[in-house]
Order: structure tokens, then sequence, then C-alpha cells
């Protein structure tokens, strides 16, 4: 799914922008008489189920009409849109861009309660501190590894240093993906004295080599399941979805006893929509536990919404209860996105140079 994709430093993004700036050109609409909520939503799987089922309903129900993008990058075209009139009204991505779009005034912080009433059923983690808009879904991030090459379970994240797997281990692109930005940062807790002693996060990214580094997620699906590497940071829903389809798979998740690392997915209203009454109905309604068990249960993500009552075999894997919730880490993206072309300069020297 497209929330792998996170190249996120002013550079880039400036020069994204710049370059869309030229050529952007806002959707069609479709039916003059109807409402237009435009919104971001991944392909996919999920994109399935959003195209063929929950945004049909929500059509129905609010008399409107959703356009919707699934062409990542999303940040810089809303960046390179006009704030007046921006190109979405609902910016659905990660929270390390969530981050980035409420510090250039881009989307509003959070929500009005009465006019999303199913805020008052979610885990804590959906609207803590850490996060801009909702999460309306999150995945846990911990180990994959192979079955058939490992033959005891991985139990801590310290154990991706173990010299064995020197080579046949597996990690993200720094700059390119927020999955490599949050071990960056867990690192320095695992090594250092938090989160923010990068000094000792890269001192320990230096000792993973030789690692195989990729892009996507969905790279470090395809290397393991080829055998090219043999554990690997991944989150559990890449290895559930896969699993499901295959009656003995090679792969297995951890949850290491640190603790898993959140990858949200993160709703807000874009700051210059005239639709917002609509688009907080949309945010509602994502978080509303029918349409969160129908995307869960379709995509392996853990839900927002306390109130949702998933399968047996869906409730013992995802993080359905507040204990499993609690050992989700949340990352402070805005301290990261601040300093975020210093660190992919020491990346890149440390990896690249």
């Amino acid at each position: 799914m497209a929330h792998r994709r996170t190249r996120l430093t002013r550079r880039s993004v400036l020069e994204t922008a710049g370059a869309l700036a030229a050529s952007l050109a806002m959707p069609a609409v479709a039916r003059a008489d109807d409402p237009v909520l435009r919104i971001t939503t991944w392909g996919g799987k999920w994109g399935e189920i959003m195209k063929g089922q929950v945004l049909p309903a929500f059509e129905k129900e609010f008399k409107c009409k959703v356009e919707v993008d699934s062409a990542f990058p999303y940040y810089p075209k809303l960046l390179a849109s006009p704030r007046s009139k921006p190109i979405y009204d609902v910016f659905h991505t990660n929270s390390n861009e969530q981050w980035a779009a409420v510090e250039q005034g881009l989307i509003e912080p959070g929500f009005d309660k009465r006019q999303v009433p199913n805020l008052a059923d979610l885990y804590p983690y959906a609207t803590s501190d850490k996060i801009v808009g909702v999460s309306i879904f999150t995945s846990a991030v911990g180990l994959a590894y192979r079955t058939d090459k490992i033959a005891t379970a991985p139990t801590s994240w310290k154990d991706l240093w173990d010299p064995q797997y020197a080579g046949v281990r597996g990690s993200y692109v720094v700059p390119a993906n927020s999955l490599g930005q949050m071990l960056l940062m867990f690192a320095g807790k695992l090594y250092g004295s938090g989160m923010q002693d990068v000094d000792a996060g890269f001192k320990a990214f230096e000792k993973l080599k030789p690692i195989r580094q990729v892009d996507f997620t969905g790279t470090m699906e395809k290397i393991l399941l080829a055998g090219e590497i043999n554990i690997g940071e991944l989150h559990d829903s890449g290895v559930y979805r896969y699993n499901d389809q295959n009656p003995r798979p090679p792969l297995a998740f951890v949850a290491p006893k640190e603790g898993v690392l959140a990858l949200e997915q993160v709703l807000a209203v874009t700051k210059g929509s005239d639709k917002k009454e609509l688009a907080s109905a949309y945010v509602n309604y994502m978080l509303a536990p029918d349409n969160q068990k129908k995307l869960a249960e379709a995509v392996w993500y853990s839900p927002s919404n306390k109130k949702v009552v998933l399968g047996p075999e869906y409730q013992e894997k995802l993080l359905t209860t507040e204990a499993k919730v609690a050992s989700l880490v949340q990352f402070d993206w805005k301290w990261y996105n601040a300093h975020a072309d210093e660190f992919n300069d020491r990346y890149n020297r440390l990896f690249r140079g």
C-alpha cells in the first residue's frame, strides 16, 4: 500500500511541490448539483473495499460524490494547491506527513467532537498528543522472520542486531521510509538515553551492517518471501495478509517485548476546505464500528474504535484490547521532521558515503 512511501524532507517536498504547481489540475466534478468530497486513500485491497463498498454507501447516505486520489505521494500535491481551495477536503496519510501538513497550516489539528461523535469511543492512542487529526487504524511494526530458516523466534528488537543475522536482515532507507525513521529513533532508546538520542541511534545502525535496506514495505515482503533475507522490520498486516491467503506460509510476525512501533492511518480535514461539515461526517463514518470492522478484517489493520468486535482470528492477532494497545510506541514526528535533513545527511554518509 502507498503508506510505505514516505520521502519527507524540506528539500524533496519543495522540489516536488514546485514541479506540481505548474501542472496541478483540480479534479473534475461529476455532477454540478452534488456536493463533491475530495479525499486521499490507499490502493490495493484497501482501495478495493473503499471503492467497492465503503464509499458508495457514504455517497448514498450523504447524497454526495467522493473523488479519490490514490496516486501517492499526496503531501506535495496538497502543498502545491491553493490554500483557499485545496486539492483535498480530507487528507489521509501517515503521522509523519500529517505533522508536516499541520506545520505548514494546511490541515486542521483536530476535530469538533460534536461533529465527530465516534471520537468518544476510541483508544487513547488515536487522539494522543502524537497525532494530528485522528488515527482511524494502526499497524504494529515489529519483526517478521522466516520460520524455515530461524528455529527460535526472536523476542526483542535487539535480536535484529544479533551477529548471526549479518547480511540476512532487513530494514529501510531512512530518507525514504518512516519505518526506517522509527527504527532510528527507537534504536536511540534501545542503546542510548531515549528516542531523541540520535547519536546512539546512528551508532547502533552502524552495527547493523551488513543489512539489506529497501524503500517500501512491499519490497521487504518480497525479499523475505524470496529468501533473500531471514528477518526484517515489518508491519503485522503485511505478514497477516499474506498468511491469510497461504495455507503453509514461511513467515511469522513477532511483537518484540519492548513494544511495537505504531504505523498509524490518520485522517485530517484541510483548513481551506469549503466542505468541512461533510468532511467531518466522513471522518465520523470511517470511525463507525461497522466500517472499522469491514476494513480491519479485509486488510488486517487494528481498529481505533473500542466498540469494534472482530472475528476470533483477528481478535487473537490484532490490537483489540487495552492491554495490547498499551504496547504501541508512538513517535514525536514534529521533532523528527524539524531535523530530517540533518538525519538524512548522516544516514547517507553512513550507508552511501
